[in-house]
């Protein structure tokens, strides 16, 4: 067992301070938005920096639940990110298996126009011409196709897949396995790190997309929860006169709007721990293998 001596003790208790202070920088805001959005707006009047309240008022969250433009924006949202993770993580998988082998005719000129997408593209206006081309305008694949496959995220999948051994291919086709077999039993499996790490960076650009909904659509009813949450946070569109109907019970457009963001991003945040375990190995492997 080695001695670890007081400057290694020392170095430790920096580091780990330092990760602790971050760790708490950026938690305090999530836990400000969390802590007020259930304090009576009377208690934030008197003493607007206690985040711990003497009272819970859950009356905003029960307004926001009455609000059919929030479950609108709610179904939405869900259909934009599981529809648009599978398409990215099936187009990751199978663009990846052919760019990391090395026998691959054009290998190399296909990789440089995947590296030229990401430094150029043709602009917001040709990008705008092309949904209404595609007749795509004002629905929901809008959202979902424009982003399905990212050139940074295949550069990841193809130096990760790159990274697996051969002899593992090889054996499966003396066994007689083919290319799907081997892409779909083997090298799936073993992808297992990096699509999880992708699955958590998709879905949360996913989750959180509003621009491309201002964009490309023009019915409310398409809006994604993130565009709702714009609307009602920066602009309070739609909560002021509810949250005014409501006299008794503490209720404000502030409060309402402290629980409106929580009550749109909490659930993303619950997938992380789910996937946590796979994150930092895939994203490692990825980036440094080739």
């Amino acid at each position: 067992m080695s001695i670890r001596s007081f400057g290694d003790k020392l170095f430790d208790f920096f580091n780990y301070t330092v990760v602790t202070l971050f760790a708490l920088a950026c938690l305090f805001p999530f836990f400000y938005v969390a802590s007020f959005s259930v304090t009576p707006y009377s208690e934030y009047l008197q003493n607007p920096l206690k985040l711990i309240p003497s009272q819970i008022e859950l009356s905003a969250y029960k307004q926001i639940l009455q609000m059919p433009l929030m479950w609108t924006g709610y179904k939405n949202t869900i259909i934009i990110t599981i529809v648009g993770v599978a398409i990215n993580i099936f187009l990751l998988i199978i663009s990846a298996y052919p760019l990391s082998k090395k026998d691959l005719k054009g290998r190399n000129v296909i990789m440089v126009l995947i590296t030229f997408t990401m430094f150029f593209n043709g602009g917001l206006i040709p990008n705008f011409y092309l949904i209404k081309t595609l007749d795509i305008y004002n629905t929901l694949w809008a959202m979902i196709l424009p982003g399905a496959l990212g050139a940074y995220n295949l550069i990841l999948m193809k130096n990760f897949v790159s990274a697996i051994p051969e002899s593992l291919e090889e054996s499966a086709f003396i066994d007689g396995a083919n290319e799907i077999k081997v892409l779909f039993r083997i090298i799936v499996p073993l992808c297992k790190p990096a699509i999880a790490t992708f699955v958590i960076f998709h879905a949360v650009t996913q989750w959180n997309t509003f621009f491309s909904a201002i964009i490309y659509t023009s019915r409310r009813s398409l809006w994604p929860l993130m565009l709702i949450l714009r609307e009602m946070v920066v602009d309070d569109g739609g909560i002021t006169k509810d949250a005014m109907d409501m006299n008794n019970t503490g209720v404000t457009v502030f409060t309402i709007k402290m629980a409106i963001i929580i009550f749109a991003t909490l659930p993303i945040l619950l997938v992380y721990p789910f996937l946590q375990k796979y994150f930092m190995k895939g994203v490692l492997v990825g980036s440094i293998k080739g």
